[in-house]
């Protein structure tokens, strides 16, 4: 469902969260990326009330979400099967992080080491981009390895490709909690580094390499909220779901 040309749709935002608005026109991440609202991991907000707390232009904001059109396209990940978004998600989010955070990491060091002395926050902000890089490498091991085949375990049994077997961890509900326990974590380390930074601000002896790494750190954040916006917003509250159709089988 596209908000564009919908009066009915924006006449009743009011009453939806940030997460549902995002999954009805995926231009309003984009639009909430422009003022620093946080859909993924807090995306069980109003809209209204988030304004309110922020002093932000709520109608100025609607009338964007209204009016534009997403960089990214018609993607309606709502509509997607769930193995194919498990997919979507290894192949475009696990990849972005597993090919350019190395890199990432590389060149905030090397400004740490070059203008730590004039700005320390750059320091600080290497600190937290290793540790940040670090965690969500183990975090996407064991979605890898645990949580995302079970997943597609579960689309089988939905399929009647296999007989369901209850997992080993009781319930999908356990490594879903763990995992947005980690998101959460993921999230306020991006957050901190951004107000450190000023919002990616470049001070006017910035040099090439400090240039290019507030733009990635800038690039690295939109798509950590992109990414944990389809898990805890889509593909977890399906799968917890589905699942119970097969935990706790209706008698009919």
């Amino acid at each position: 469902m596209n908000l564009e040309h919908n009066e009915t749709k924006v006449d009743s935002i009011e009453g939806l969260t940030l997460s549902q608005l995002v999954k009805d026109d995926l231009y309003a991440s984009e639009v909430f990326e422009k003022y620093h609202l946080d859909f993924c991991c807090n995306g069980n907000r109003l809209l209204n009330e988030v304004c309110k707390d922020k002093g932000l232009p709520y109608n100025d904001i609607i009338s964007e979400i209204k009016n534009g059109k997403s960089k990214h396209g018609e993607l309606k990940f709502d509509q997607w099967e769930l193995d194919f978004l498990v997919d979507y998600i290894v192949n475009n989010h696990h990849q972005y992080i597993k090919q350019y955070g190395t890199a990432i990491n590389d060149h905030i060091d090397k400004v740490a080491s070059v203008h730590g002395k004039n700005h320390p926050e750059t320091v600080e902000v290497s600190k937290l981009f290793t540790m940040v890089y670090k965690d969500l490498k183990q975090h996407m091991m064991k979605e890898e390895k645990i949580l995302f085949p079970y997943i597609k375990y579960l689309v089988k049994v939905k399929n009647g490709e296999v007989v369901f077997e209850a997992p080993y961890f009781s319930t999908i509900v356990n490594p879903i909690n763990m995992m947005e326990a980690e998101h959460q974590s993921a999230g306020d380390v991006s957050a901190r580094i951004r107000s450190l930074t000023n919002n990616f601000l470049l001070p006017v002896d910035a040099c090439n390499s400090y240039r290019v790494s507030y733009f990635e750190l800038n690039e690295f954040e939109l798509d950590l909220h992109r990414h944990v916006h389809l898990e805890n917003n889509i593909l977890f509250p399906k799968v917890i779901e589905l699942e119970k159709n097969y935990l706790s089988p209706r008698i009919i």
